[in-house]
């Protein structure tokens, strides 16, 4: 299994050219301000024992606690969002990152294309799809939602951007679904159904996982349009989920497709709900509830799919355990002992 070797990561690639002139803007010059933190020779061995095939990373990356971590000390807080991503993705374990603003609305493939060039060719993206077109309500619980899985406007507002834009460095595009209602949690197969049309009828030749906030749509239907798709579940350790261990019961790994990459997230502390969260861990600069047991799910994950030779993107929020950079270091760690040969 290769690994990833001491040699420098290869150049974004050229500007490309769209209807109206360069659809890949030239980087700023604001950009240089925002510098990378030292990496010692330590965190490099570490990430060099790391296959290729498997990416860590966070969701987002516009935080100032993690200037010392991932930025320098003295990276200016009023660049990370726009600038930040390039010195994000000279870290070393950070080789990929979840774009999570399009969960709310769309952006243009121009500003995708911004993103990727920033960073370097061997670089994911993992794209939140919007979730309007996920959630069966309208915003506020305000009655039927009549975009609810509208192919051919998730296929206009979130599809085609995001692979205009990022090219080969789009990843895996998310369709988180939020709680769906009370009457399709309880009609399992109709869920599945009308998820089944509804990814039929989007392009073919993206990557897509499905990521699911109730236990009850795990059925063996779900199971069954995962895999005519071609789609990959997508795991996730959150509250409102099982454990990653029963959802790999419930969606073996050799019923999902082997040409994309497997997708874990790592969201949310067990007992904690967003707001909470953010407040316990603000500003996000240290691991304040470690979560081993977590860490060593996903490890345990990581060492199967690495061993059936497949690709693997791991992101992992700053609500797991206090700070996703800090997660990662961990993680990585766990990884790589996963993967050393048994003594016994």
């Amino acid at each position: 299994m290769p690994k990833r070797g001491p040699g420098p990561e290869p150049k974004p690639g050229p500007v490309q050219l769209g209807l109206f002139g360069p659809l890949t803007p030239p980087a700023p010059t604001e950009a240089i301000k925002v510098l990378p933190a030292p990496v010692d020779t330590a965190l490099r061995a570490l990430a060099d024992q790391l296959p290729a095939a498997l990416r860590l990373g966070t969701s987002s990356w516009n935080f100032p606690g993690w200037r010392g971590l991932v930025y320098a000390p003295d990276a200016p807080k009023a660049h990370l969002s726009r600038h930040g991503l390039g010195a994000y993705s000279q870290h070393p374990l950070l080789r990929t990152v979840g774009i999570d603003r399009t969960y709310y609305a769309p952006i243009a493939a121009a500003e995708f294309a911004g993103y990727a060039a920033q960073v370097p060719a061997s670089f994911r993206f993992l794209v939140k799809g919007l979730g309007e077109l996920l959630n069966p309500v309208r915003e506020g619980r305000k009655g039927h939602n009549p975009r609810y899985l509208d192919a051919d406007a998730f296929t206009r507002e979130c599809v085609e951007p995001a692979r205009t834009g990022l090219g080969d460095r789009l990843g895996t595009l998310l369709l988180q679904f939020p709680p769906q209602t009370q009457e399709l949690v309880q009609d399992p197969a109709g869920f599945a159904a009308m998820l089944d049309t509804f990814l039929a009828a989007l392009p073919p030749d993206v990557p897509y996982a499905v990521e699911l906030r109730d236990a009850e749509l795990l059925t063996p239907q779900y199971r069954q349009v995962l895999r005519d798709r071609a789609v990959q579940h997508g795991f996730v350790v959150h509250p409102r989920m099982p454990p990653l261990r029963q959802q790999l019961e419930l969606i073996p790994l050799d019923l999902l497709p082997p040409e994309r990459p497997l997708v874990v997230r790592w969201m949310l502390h067990q007992g904690l709900v967003y707001d909470a969260a953010v407040e316990r861990y603000e500003p996000f600069d240290r691991l304040v509830d470690p979560d081993p047991g977590s860490r060593s799910d996903i490890a345990a994950l990581a060492q199967r799919a690495l061993q059936l030779g497949r690709g693997m993107i791991v992101v992992v929020n700053n609500k797991a355990e206090g700070c996703s950079p800090g997660s990662v270091l961990e993680l990585a760690r766990a990884i790589v002992m996963a993967m050393q040969p048994s003594t016994s």
